[in-house]
């Protein structure tokens, strides 16, 4: 790039006409251009990268707003030549977006025949003047190979907010929803046979997981950082109420939003109901999902980890004896999700793990408390993570520790209802994001 400077300087600093450019021809200044596509080419130098590097130098990046993560589930539903329009809701506003799709779980190559993005109305309506029709790479379709994934080219649109967009994309073919997020708690849409991308509206069944959609970006500014919470169905929103966003990251996310200085933070779920740090089970496992999850999440910059109950109660709810484990074993997972995440310099913050008595018959042991008290006391004591956040702390019964608090339970006594949800978010210290580049 110092040659480059240096050829640009005597150009601007000579009389035209020019002498002798490669081609043999005498050029005027106002060919300026092409004198230095022609020394680029000789020095070696493409044009193009000169073009993003300027891209990446302006006042923005991208930073994602929602996200889901992809799971593998068996018997995936079939969608044969049907529209699928899906409903996330925004954490942080922008004035362009793009689409991250998933075929993490496929077999086979998915394609996608058309894709639109649009403020949604309710329902499985949008704003008609919204709708933008999302390209990859110039082309309306796209071939997603089995396990990759795929981002859309950018789009201009007011994106506000805690707001609501629909993302809809048209699957030609016969294709298995292998690639899944089963625990949406949102209604999502799925039309009769046809291309009603782009339609107002569009009739047909509806479901509560998300298809193939894994994320949605905002361009923001430089400043502007995501925060990943990393869990299980505690963090995924289980039993919160549906099509409502009371899971603890969205009112965690409100809280920002309304905070003076927080709100260039964004807030993107990883959690997955059944999740556990070590074994597989309804979704991959925390420690195998780490990377395509939570720590390449575009802008992440902060990490919460609230991960450990299910690998304490799942083995004998199921009768899995070979899938028990110790409370270190669960610890040195967690140390090893925060050692990669220090890598990618994120700060990582541990929760700890919630009351589970009286849930399910085999869930729930004596045995099985001790482990998540001795998990608490690591996480509380050790100063293995930045942070602490104290869930338990904020949800449990004072009289009878080892269960929920009854205003706080969902009634499972596993899961927190809307109003533990909130009270799990209002307990966050704010102060453990900056709403800044620290770099």
């Amino acid at each position: 790039m110092k040659l480059i400077a240096q050829l640009l300087s005597k150009l601007r600093d000579r009389q035209a006409p020019v002498p002798m450019a490669p081609t043999g021809f005498h050029l005027r200044r106002r060919t300026l251009p092409g004198v230095v596509a022609g020394l680029l080419a000789l020095v070696g130098i493409a044009l193009a990268p000169l073009v993003v590097a300027h891209d990446r130098d302006d006042s923005g990046h991208w930073v994602g707003t929602w996200s889901a993560s992809p799971q593998g589930v068996p018997g995936p539903i079939q969608i044969n030549g049907q529209t699928v329009r899906q409903i996330v809701h925004t954490s942080i506003g922008g004035e362009r977006v793009r689409v991250r799709f998933s075929n993490a779980y496929g077999s086979s190559p998915l394609v996608i025949g058309s894709a639109h993005v649009a403020l949604s109305t309710g329902g499985a309506s949008i704003a008609p003047a919204s709708d933008r029709v999302l390209k990859f790479n110039g082309s309306p379709t796209i071939s997603i190979p089995a396990g990759a994934l795929a981002v859309s080219d950018p789009v201009k649109l007011d994106v506000p907010a805690l707001g609501d967009l629909a993302v809809s994309i048209y699957l030609p073919g016969n294709v298995a929803a292998a690639t899944q997020h089963s625990l949406g708690r949102q209604t999502n849409h799925i039309s009769v046979p046809g291309d009603f991308t782009g339609a107002t509206s569009l009739a047909g069944t509806t479901s509560e997981s998300y298809y193939f959609l894994s994320g949605v970006e905002v361009r923001a500014s430089k400043k502007t950082r995501a925060i990943v919470t990393l869990g299980d169905s505690i963090t995924d929103g289980f039993a919160a109420s549906v099509d409502a966003n009371r899971r603890w990251p969205n009112r965690l996310a409100e809280r920002l939003q309304a905070s003076h200085g927080k709100s260039r933070l964004a807030v993107l779920n990883a959690g997955i109901s059944g999740n556990r740090v070590l074994h597989d089970f309804i979704g991959t496992n925390a420690l195998a999902r780490l990377d395509r999850d939570a720590l390449v999440q575009t802008g992440a910059k902060y990490l919460i980890v609230l991960e450990g109950i299910n690998d304490i109660g799942i083995p004998g709810l199921f009768g899995l004896p070979a899938e028990q484990v110790s409370a270190d074993q669960i610890i040195q997972g967690h140390q090893q999700i925060i050692a990669r995440a220090r890598a990618l310099g994120l700060k990582v913050y541990g929760g700890t793990l919630t009351p589970f008595e009286g849930f399910f018959p085999g869930y729930y042991t004596a045995a099985g408390e001790a482990k998540r008290q001795a998990v608490n006391h690591w996480i509380r004591t050790s100063k293995g993570y930045d942070a602490v956040i104290d869930f338990d702390k904020v949800v449990r019964d004072p009289g009878n520790p080892t269960r929920f608090l009854p205003a706080y339970d969902s009634g499972d006594h596993l899961h927190p209802g809307d109003a533990g949800y909130r009270a799990m978010a209002e307990s966050i210290d704010l102060g453990l994001f900056r709403d800044e580049d620290d770099d």
